[in-house]
């Protein structure tokens, strides 16, 4: 199966501390994801803290069906697998990298795994695309959030 990885970045003006917190507890992603708001009626199960915590959501056919768990978390990283349900099954491990810039931080947020042929070719196509507007709508909705604390 072909692999992928998608990285997309941007540099806020807050401290590593503060976008640290927002990224390694998911009740906080809330406030900055771009998914939160694709169902306002989104189901969210919440478990844990730290490393091993983990957060399952089910919605409509816009949200889908899915859970990620926190698999590594230090200052300068936040590792999570993600697990895909609906539209369709995927595995993937998303990581924030994130380093001091000035006052600010540099986050580089990626996304990677393995996709099947027919994925592959339609990742190609249309995934792809999405995926970087939707990153692109989490990394300024995460400047956001950041600079406002």
């Amino acid at each position: 199966m072909p692999a992928f990885s998608h990285t997309y970045s941007t540099t806020i003006d807050a401290p590593p501390a503060v976008v640290h917190g927002l990224v390694a507890d998911f009740h906080e992603w809330r406030a900055w994801s771009p998914w939160e708001d694709l169902d306002p009626d989104l189901h969210r199960v919440y478990d844990g803290a730290g490393v091993g915590a983990s957060y399952a959501w089910s919605g409509n056919k816009k949200a889908g069906e899915g859970s990620m768990t926190f698999t590594s978390i230090t200052p300068e990283q936040v590792v999570v697998d993600l697990e895909f349900l609906k539209p369709f099954k995927a595995s993937n491990v998303v990581t924030f990298d994130l380093a001091p810039a000035g006052e600010g931080t540099k986050v580089a947020w990626t996304m990677a795994g393995q996709r099947n042929l027919a994925f592959a070719v339609l990742g190609k196509l249309f995934f792809d695309k999405a995926i970087g507007k939707d990153f692109t709508k989490g990394l300024a909705s995460l400047k956001a959030a950041a600079e406002a604390v």
